[in-house]
Protein backbone atom coordinates (compact mmCIF):
# COMPACT_ATOMS: atom_id res chain seq x y z
CA UNK A 1 0.00 0.00 0.00
CA UNK A 2 2.69 2.67 0.81
CA UNK A 3 4.69 1.86 -2.15
CA UNK A 4 1.38 2.16 -4.36
CA UNK A 5 1.19 5.40 -2.61
CA UNK A 6 4.68 6.68 -3.25
CA UNK A 7 4.29 6.09 -6.67
CA UNK A 8 0.74 8.50 -7.05
CA UNK A 9 2.39 11.58 -5.15
CA UNK A 10 4.58 12.26 -8.26
CA UNK A 11 1.95 11.99 -10.55
CA UNK A 12 0.28 16.07 -9.60
CA UNK A 13 3.78 17.46 -10.14
CA UNK A 14 4.07 15.37 -13.46
CA UNK A 15 0.58 16.80 -14.38
CA UNK A 16 1.80 20.71 -13.76
CA UNK A 17 5.30 20.16 -15.19
CA UNK A 18 3.83 18.88 -18.27
CA UNK A 19 0.80 21.77 -18.72
CA UNK A 20 3.15 24.37 -17.74
CA UNK A 21 5.67 22.65 -20.46
CA UNK A 22 2.58 23.21 -22.86
CA UNK A 23 1.96 26.43 -21.89
CA UNK A 24 5.34 27.72 -22.42
CA UNK A 25 5.27 25.70 -25.97
CA UNK A 26 1.91 27.03 -27.17
CA UNK A 27 0.87 30.01 -24.98
CA UNK A 28 2.72 32.87 -26.91
CA UNK A 29 1.35 36.51 -27.22
CA UNK A 30 -0.58 36.47 -30.67
CA UNK A 31 0.24 38.99 -33.43
CA UNK A 32 -1.61 42.14 -32.91
CA UNK A 33 -3.42 44.67 -35.58
CA UNK A 34 -1.14 47.60 -36.12
CA UNK A 35 -2.64 50.88 -33.74
CA UNK A 36 -2.57 53.56 -36.00
CA UNK A 37 -2.70 56.12 -32.90
CA UNK A 38 0.65 55.02 -31.81
CA UNK A 39 2.06 54.46 -34.84
CA UNK A 40 1.09 57.45 -36.85
CA UNK A 41 2.08 60.18 -35.04
CA UNK A 42 5.88 59.67 -35.71
CA UNK A 43 5.18 59.70 -39.50
CA UNK A 44 6.81 62.82 -41.21
CA UNK A 45 8.83 63.47 -38.16
CA UNK A 46 12.64 65.28 -39.12
CA UNK A 47 15.26 63.63 -37.82
CA UNK A 48 17.93 65.52 -39.48
CA UNK A 49 19.15 67.35 -36.58
CA UNK A 50 19.21 63.88 -34.36
CA UNK A 51 22.90 63.56 -32.53
CA UNK A 52 24.70 60.69 -33.57
CA UNK A 53 24.60 58.02 -31.14
CA UNK A 54 27.38 57.96 -27.88
CA UNK A 55 27.96 55.22 -25.79
CA UNK A 56 28.82 53.85 -22.40
CA UNK A 57 30.32 50.36 -21.04
CA UNK A 58 27.43 48.69 -19.02
CA UNK A 59 28.93 46.40 -16.03
CA UNK A 60 28.84 43.31 -18.76
CA UNK A 61 31.21 44.85 -20.90
CA UNK A 62 28.24 46.13 -23.14
CA UNK A 63 28.35 49.04 -25.19
CA UNK A 64 24.73 50.87 -25.03
CA UNK A 65 23.52 53.90 -26.97
CA UNK A 66 22.36 57.46 -26.06
CA UNK A 67 22.26 60.77 -27.63
CA UNK A 68 22.95 64.00 -25.70
CA UNK A 69 21.81 67.61 -26.66
CA UNK A 70 23.97 69.89 -25.19
CA UNK A 71 22.20 72.98 -23.58
CA UNK A 72 21.75 76.22 -25.29
CA UNK A 73 24.09 78.63 -24.41
CA UNK A 74 26.37 76.15 -22.50
CA UNK A 75 25.80 75.95 -18.97
CA UNK A 76 22.98 73.78 -17.81
CA UNK A 77 20.91 74.33 -15.22
CA UNK A 78 19.78 71.06 -14.85
CA UNK A 79 20.02 67.81 -16.83
CA UNK A 80 16.64 65.44 -17.73
CA UNK A 81 17.55 61.79 -18.79
CA UNK A 82 14.91 60.63 -20.88
CA UNK A 83 13.89 56.58 -20.96
CA UNK A 84 11.44 56.16 -24.07
CA UNK A 85 8.27 53.63 -24.30
CA UNK A 86 7.82 50.23 -24.89
CA UNK A 87 9.01 48.75 -28.41
CA UNK A 88 10.75 52.34 -29.27
CA UNK A 89 14.41 54.04 -28.99
CA UNK A 90 15.76 56.82 -27.90
CA UNK A 91 15.01 58.91 -31.07
CA UNK A 92 11.01 58.75 -29.99
CA UNK A 93 12.56 61.51 -27.65
CA UNK A 94 13.77 63.69 -29.95
CA UNK A 95 11.30 66.31 -29.90
CA UNK A 96 11.21 66.37 -26.68
CA UNK A 97 14.86 66.23 -25.82
CA UNK A 98 15.30 69.11 -28.20
CA UNK A 99 12.74 71.40 -26.26
CA UNK A 100 14.45 70.57 -23.36
CA UNK A 101 18.20 71.45 -24.66
CA UNK A 102 16.43 74.47 -26.32
CA UNK A 103 15.06 75.42 -22.21
CA UNK A 104 18.62 75.22 -21.06
CA UNK A 105 18.78 71.39 -19.77
CA UNK A 106 21.04 69.07 -21.42
CA UNK A 107 18.85 66.10 -22.33
CA UNK A 108 20.17 62.61 -23.04
CA UNK A 109 17.75 60.20 -24.71
CA UNK A 110 18.31 56.51 -23.81
CA UNK A 111 18.19 53.18 -26.06
CA UNK A 112 17.33 50.79 -22.92
CA UNK A 113 18.86 47.46 -23.45
CA UNK A 114 16.92 45.21 -25.87
CA UNK A 115 16.04 48.61 -27.91
CA UNK A 116 17.54 51.02 -30.79
CA UNK A 117 21.09 49.89 -30.14
CA UNK A 118 21.61 48.97 -27.19
CA UNK A 119 22.01 44.88 -27.04
CA UNK A 120 19.85 42.61 -28.97
CA UNK A 121 16.41 43.59 -29.68
CA UNK A 122 13.52 42.71 -27.00
CA UNK A 123 16.25 40.29 -24.93
CA UNK A 124 18.21 41.33 -21.56
CA UNK A 125 20.12 38.88 -19.66
CA UNK A 126 18.46 38.78 -16.33
CA UNK A 127 15.87 40.52 -14.53
CA UNK A 128 17.69 43.63 -12.76
CA UNK A 129 20.06 44.33 -15.55
CA UNK A 130 18.53 47.82 -16.67
CA UNK A 131 18.71 49.13 -13.36
CA UNK A 132 22.20 48.48 -13.18
CA UNK A 133 22.38 50.01 -16.97
CA UNK A 134 21.04 53.18 -15.31
CA UNK A 135 23.18 53.22 -12.63
CA UNK A 136 25.79 52.78 -15.01
CA UNK A 137 25.01 55.29 -17.18
CA UNK A 138 24.39 57.80 -14.13
CA UNK A 139 28.14 57.09 -13.16
CA UNK A 140 29.40 57.53 -16.37
CA UNK A 141 27.58 60.62 -17.96
CA UNK A 142 26.82 62.55 -14.52
CA UNK A 143 24.53 64.01 -15.64
CA UNK A 144 24.45 67.79 -13.92
CA UNK A 145 22.18 68.27 -11.03
CA UNK A 146 19.60 68.92 -10.13
CA UNK A 147 18.77 65.58 -12.78
CA UNK A 148 15.73 64.12 -13.13
CA UNK A 149 15.43 60.65 -14.94
CA UNK A 150 11.47 61.36 -17.15
CA UNK A 151 10.06 57.60 -18.31
CA UNK A 152 7.17 57.57 -20.68
CA UNK A 153 4.59 54.81 -20.85
CA UNK A 154 6.62 51.64 -20.11
CA UNK A 155 9.61 53.77 -19.79
CA UNK A 156 7.63 55.52 -17.10
CA UNK A 157 6.80 52.59 -15.20
CA UNK A 158 10.44 51.42 -15.20
CA UNK A 159 11.44 54.79 -13.89
CA UNK A 160 8.59 53.73 -11.20
CA UNK A 161 10.73 50.86 -10.46
CA UNK A 162 14.07 52.76 -10.03
CA UNK A 163 12.51 56.05 -8.10
CA UNK A 164 11.44 53.29 -5.80
CA UNK A 165 14.39 51.70 -5.33
CA UNK A 166 17.68 51.46 -3.24
CA UNK A 167 19.47 53.77 -5.55
CA UNK A 168 16.71 56.31 -6.10
CA UNK A 169 19.24 58.63 -4.69
CA UNK A 170 21.55 58.77 -8.37
CA UNK A 171 18.65 61.28 -9.40
CA UNK A 172 17.23 64.60 -8.32
CA UNK A 173 13.45 63.86 -8.74
CA UNK A 174 11.27 61.49 -11.44
CA UNK A 175 8.65 62.48 -13.82
CA UNK A 176 6.54 59.85 -15.20
CA UNK A 177 4.32 60.39 -18.35
CA UNK A 178 1.23 57.87 -18.59
CA UNK A 179 3.36 55.40 -16.94
CA UNK A 180 2.40 51.77 -16.96
CA UNK A 181 2.18 50.80 -13.38
CA UNK A 182 0.64 46.79 -13.61
CA UNK A 183 -2.27 44.69 -15.37
CA UNK A 184 -3.53 45.17 -11.94
CA UNK A 185 -4.06 48.61 -11.12
CA UNK A 186 -6.80 50.94 -11.88
CA UNK A 187 -5.07 52.55 -14.73
CA UNK A 188 -4.80 49.92 -16.50
CA UNK A 189 -6.70 49.09 -20.03
CA UNK A 190 -7.26 45.74 -21.54
CA UNK A 191 -4.29 44.99 -23.92
CA UNK A 192 -3.26 48.19 -23.29
CA UNK A 193 -5.77 49.71 -25.48
CA UNK A 194 -4.73 47.55 -28.29
CA UNK A 195 -1.10 48.02 -28.15
CA UNK A 196 -0.03 44.81 -26.38
CA UNK A 197 -0.31 41.05 -27.11
CA UNK A 198 0.71 38.92 -23.75
CA UNK A 199 0.88 35.47 -23.90
CA UNK A 200 -0.82 35.21 -20.63
CA UNK A 201 -0.04 30.95 -20.03
CA UNK A 202 3.53 31.27 -21.33
CA UNK A 203 3.74 34.47 -19.05
CA UNK A 204 2.05 32.71 -15.79
CA UNK A 205 3.97 29.38 -16.49
CA UNK A 206 7.59 30.82 -17.22
CA UNK A 207 6.94 33.03 -14.05
CA UNK A 208 6.22 29.73 -11.91
CA UNK A 209 9.34 28.67 -13.19
CA UNK A 210 11.41 31.60 -11.93
CA UNK A 211 9.79 32.28 -8.80
CA UNK A 212 11.93 28.98 -7.96
CA UNK A 213 15.29 29.90 -9.55
CA UNK A 214 14.04 27.97 -13.12
CA UNK A 215 15.28 30.70 -15.79
CA UNK A 216 15.22 28.15 -18.49
CA UNK A 217 12.64 30.17 -20.39
CA UNK A 218 13.38 33.62 -19.66
CA UNK A 219 14.19 34.18 -22.68
CA UNK A 220 11.05 33.35 -24.64
CA UNK A 221 8.78 36.03 -26.26
CA UNK A 222 5.75 36.68 -24.02
CA UNK A 223 4.34 40.17 -25.45
CA UNK A 224 3.98 41.39 -29.08
CA UNK A 225 3.49 45.34 -29.85
CA UNK A 226 1.09 46.35 -32.48
CA UNK A 227 3.61 47.83 -34.81
CA UNK A 228 2.90 48.44 -38.55
CA UNK A 229 5.23 46.96 -41.08
CA UNK A 230 7.26 50.01 -41.42
CA UNK A 231 7.80 50.36 -37.65
CA UNK A 232 8.93 46.58 -37.52
CA UNK A 233 12.10 46.83 -38.92
CA UNK A 234 13.43 49.41 -36.64
CA UNK A 235 11.87 48.59 -33.63
CA UNK A 236 11.59 46.11 -30.96
CA UNK A 237 8.70 43.91 -31.54
CA UNK A 238 8.11 41.53 -28.79
CA UNK A 239 9.82 41.36 -25.28
CA UNK A 240 11.47 38.20 -23.47
CA UNK A 241 9.80 37.22 -20.32
CA UNK A 242 12.98 39.16 -18.41
CA UNK A 243 12.77 41.82 -20.63
CA UNK A 244 8.94 41.96 -19.81
CA UNK A 245 9.16 41.60 -16.19
CA UNK A 246 12.07 44.42 -15.95
CA UNK A 247 10.69 47.38 -18.20
CA UNK A 248 7.36 48.18 -15.83
CA UNK A 249 7.56 48.75 -11.84
CA UNK A 250 8.26 46.20 -9.21
CA UNK A 251 5.72 43.15 -9.23
CA UNK A 252 4.05 44.76 -6.00
CA UNK A 253 3.67 47.93 -7.46
CA UNK A 254 2.21 49.68 -4.19
CA UNK A 255 5.50 48.67 -2.40
CA UNK A 256 7.12 49.69 -5.10
CA UNK A 257 4.87 53.18 -4.86
CA UNK A 258 5.22 53.61 -1.39
CA UNK A 259 9.07 52.95 -1.10
CA UNK A 260 9.68 56.82 -3.79
CA UNK A 261 11.35 59.11 -1.15
CA UNK A 262 12.35 61.63 -4.09
CA UNK A 263 10.20 64.48 -5.48
CA UNK A 264 7.73 62.98 -8.15
CA UNK A 265 5.55 64.42 -10.67
CA UNK A 266 3.06 62.23 -12.87
CA UNK A 267 1.52 63.99 -16.79
CA UNK A 268 -0.67 62.17 -18.84
CA UNK A 269 -3.01 63.25 -21.37
CA UNK A 270 -6.51 63.23 -20.77
CA UNK A 271 -7.66 61.46 -23.78
CA UNK A 272 -4.89 58.80 -23.22
CA UNK A 273 -6.38 55.85 -24.87
CA UNK A 274 -3.81 53.25 -23.48
CA UNK A 275 -4.38 53.85 -19.85
CA UNK A 276 -7.05 55.01 -17.51
CA UNK A 277 -5.60 58.51 -16.80
CA UNK A 278 -8.49 59.93 -14.64
CA UNK A 279 -7.48 57.08 -12.14
CA UNK A 280 -3.65 58.01 -11.33
CA UNK A 281 -4.50 60.33 -8.85
CA UNK A 282 -6.12 57.95 -6.70
CA UNK A 283 -3.81 55.39 -7.32
CA UNK A 284 -0.97 57.20 -5.94
CA UNK A 285 -2.74 58.92 -2.68
CA UNK A 286 -3.93 55.46 -2.05
CA UNK A 287 -0.52 54.30 -1.07
CA UNK A 288 0.18 57.37 0.93
CA UNK A 289 2.01 59.31 -1.91
CA UNK A 290 0.07 63.05 -2.50
CA UNK A 291 2.11 63.65 -5.49
CA UNK A 292 1.05 66.21 -8.21
CA UNK A 293 -0.85 64.58 -11.29
CA UNK A 294 -1.27 66.44 -13.94
CA UNK A 295 -3.82 65.86 -16.74
CA UNK A 296 -3.49 67.88 -20.05
CA UNK A 297 -7.05 68.30 -22.04
CA UNK A 298 -7.12 66.95 -25.78
CA UNK A 299 -3.84 64.74 -25.21
CA UNK A 300 -3.67 61.41 -26.07
CA UNK A 301 -1.07 58.69 -25.47
CA UNK A 302 1.78 59.74 -28.29
CA UNK A 303 1.10 63.11 -28.38
CA UNK A 304 2.02 63.95 -24.90
CA UNK A 305 5.41 63.32 -26.65
CA UNK A 306 5.36 65.71 -29.61
CA UNK A 307 2.40 68.24 -29.01
CA UNK A 308 4.54 71.59 -28.26
CA UNK A 309 1.75 72.21 -25.70
CA UNK A 310 2.49 68.98 -24.01
CA UNK A 311 5.97 69.36 -23.79
CA UNK A 312 6.36 72.73 -22.42
CA UNK A 313 3.76 71.83 -19.65
CA UNK A 314 6.49 68.81 -19.06
CA UNK A 315 9.14 70.83 -18.84
CA UNK A 316 7.45 73.40 -16.53
CA UNK A 317 6.70 70.07 -14.12
CA UNK A 318 10.62 69.50 -14.37
CA UNK A 319 11.43 73.11 -13.31
CA UNK A 320 9.00 72.61 -10.85
CA UNK A 321 10.85 69.97 -9.16
CA UNK A 322 14.05 71.52 -9.32
CA UNK A 323 12.72 74.05 -7.11
CA UNK A 324 14.63 73.97 -3.20
CA UNK A 325 12.15 72.44 -0.84
CA UNK A 326 12.43 73.43 3.02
Amino acid sequence: MKKSLALLIPVPLVVLAGGAGLAIALGGPNDPPAMSSINDPFEGLDYADMPTASYFAARDGSKLAFRVYPPAGGAAKGSVVLVHGSSARGSSMHVMAKAFAAAGYAAYALDIRGHGESGRKGHIAYVGQLEDDIEDFARSAKPARPSTLVGFSSGGGFVLRFAGSPRQKLFSSYLLLSPFVSQRAPTHRPNSGGWASVGLARYLAIALFDAVGVRLFNDLPVVKFALNEEARRFLTSQYSFALAQNFRPERDYRANIRAVEQPLHVMAGQDDEVFYSDQFTGLFKAEGQNVPVTLLPGIGHIPLTLVPAAIQAIITAVESLNEPRG
